[in-house]
């Protein structure tokens, strides 16, 4: 599977074409990055670009675009509606595929040392990125905005960026690199010109003033429309869709007598986000992702399989790689296959069991379990890839030299780093499996009772995929020196080991 992860830098800049033009070219002269969008606002007077590609080209795309926007943006001269930090504002990595959330926080420590190594522009780190817990939201480290934080940056550490300044760079300001899930930028266009309408809005319905959680949202003056508008940012739309939000906006305004223009997505958004509004809104008692043209073509194409025809074939490179006489993919990949197998079956048995009338009890649990399930399957399924990569690193360390003590010091090292690394890759597919095997037993007291079987198979899958990784964890602690981490995580298996040790 080709590793890909999304990056959505957003620059201070949204009515010079010119100037956008520059930096997207920036981006773009990295080999193997994608551009999937460019959106500019002129009340904002904000830019969203949207790019895709492998991790680390992604990354090197993202700090060149940082700094073309610190040579052709000035903040001091710089107005809009969106709040702004920087020439450069925010720049967040998001996992797509085959890429861990984890990995995309390495992704942007390495770009925020980069921005202020080679541009000298201050970086603070937000979202799972954050060195401090205040600065998990970014609306902590936006507070007071360019101006205010140029002022306050040098004289109170509290405030200071976490890489470079503390004087902010004179003209780009600062940037904020972060790590997070898909967000959706979403705004609402109110049919009136008084701003605090949508700034009462916003304030209902944002979380940080107890509304829906995931959603940011803030009430300006959209000028070039002359409407009031209320812009949003939903960081967990499978928590809070779209629907939701634009339903109480709806209902807001109508109680202040103000009625809805339109709104707007800004940059991409998920098929899925678009799915769940359509099965919620329209109530169509037979949807489902398959209904979907591009989903079915996209399943159609990935079931053209040879004249032999059947799903064996699909299998069977991973069954040919794993029979190899080497030693990956090994039993940790089998275990985290198994693990997949049993989230999808849990998919596949929530999905069917929410549209069936006999379930119509259980409809709105079952679709977030589903949910559950699918992002399940996408962990396990990593857990592949990531268990081989963790035993190949074993297998470089004990070539390394050591014929000298220092060289002989320094393999040993990297064997233990390596080992506790094996080791941490089958107890996380142990963690989730086991977590999917308590929902697959939830799952099925609510399930349709035509599809137990697929349940209890799921069950199996999901126990064998624990006690399999947990075999990985238990032979590989016998190589590694430092007790405290052995017992810790004895101890951890003995308890994931029992939680599933009644069943079958």
């Amino acid at each position: 599977m080709k590793r890909l992860a999304e990056c959505v830098p957003n620059f201070s800049e949204g009515r010079d074409a010119s100037k956008v033009d520059a930096i997207v070219a920036a981006m773009q002269e990295v080999p193997g990055v994608l551009l999937l969008g460019r959106e500019s606002d002129p009340d904002h007077n904000r830019s969203v670009i949207t790019l895709a590609g492998e991790p680390e080209a992604l990354a090197e795309a993202a700090v060149r675009g940082v700094g073309k926007a610190a040579q052709l943006i000035d903040l001091t001269r710089h107005t809009g509606a969106h709040p702004r930090l920087g020439a450069t504002d925010v720049v967040p990595f998001i996992p797509i595929a085959a890429v861990t959330l984890e990995e995309c926080v390495t992704l942007a420590k390495w770009a925020g040392a980069e921005i202020w190594k080679r541009f000298r522009v201050p970086v603070y780190f937000y979202e799972a990125a954050a060195t401090k817990p205040e600065r998990v939201n970014l609306e902590n480290i936006r507070r007071g905005q360019f101006e205010g934080l140029r002022e306050e940056a040098p004289q109170n550490p509290e405030r200071a960026p976490d890489i470079g300044g503390p004087d902010l760079h004179p003209r780009a300001g600062a940037t904020a690199v972060g790590a997070r899930k898909f967000l959706i930028a979403y705004n609402i266009n109110l049919k009136t010109q008084d701003v605090s309408v949508a700034k009462d809005i916003a304030t209902k319905i944002r979380f940080s003033r107890g509304g829906f959680p995931f959603v940011k949202a803030m009430g300006l003056m959209a000028e070039s429309r002359g409407l009031a508008q209320v812009s949003m940012n939903l960081t967990d739309f499978e928590q809070t869709p779209i629907h939701k939000v634009y339903t109480a906006v709806k209902q807001q305004g109508a109680e202040r007598g103000v009625e809805i223009e339109a709104s707007e997505i800004v940059g991409l958004v998920p098929r899925r986000a678009i799915e769940m509004t359509a099965e919620s809104c329209l109530k169509l008692e037979n949807f489902s992702a398959a209904r979907v043209l591009e989903n079915r073509l996209e399943d159609a194409l990935a079931l053209q399989i040879p004249a032999r025809g059947t799903l064996a074939v699909l299998v069977q490179p991973f069954l040919d790689a794993v029979s190899r006489p080497s030693p990956t993919p090994g039993g940790g990949s089998v275990a985290a296959l198994a693990g997949s197998l049993a989230a999808a079956l849990g998919e596949m048995v929530a999905g069917l069991s929410s549209r069936k009338k006999s379930q119509a009890a259980h409809a709105e649990t079952l679709r977030e379990i589903t949910e559950q399930f699918r992002n399940a399957k996408q962990d396990l399924a990593s857990g592949i890839d990531l268990d081989a990569a963790s035993y190949e690193q074993v297998l470089a360390a004990r070539h390394l030299p050591q014929a000298l003590p220092d060289e002989k010091m320094a393999r040993e090292r990297a064997i233990q780093s390596a080992f506790k690394g094996a080791i941490e890759a089958p107890l996380a597919v142990a963690r989730r499996a086991s977590s999917v095997s308590g929902q697959l037993r939830q799952l099925e007291a609510i399930a349709s009772p035509s599809m137990i079987s697929d349940v209890r198979v799921g069950q199996w899958m999901a126990s064998t995929a624990v006690r399999g990784a947990l075999e990985n964890v238990r032979i590989n602690l016998e190589f590694v020196t430092d007790a405290e981490f052995v017992s810790q995580t004895r101890s951890e298996a003995d308890e994931l080991a029992k939680a599933i040790a009644d069943q079958p």
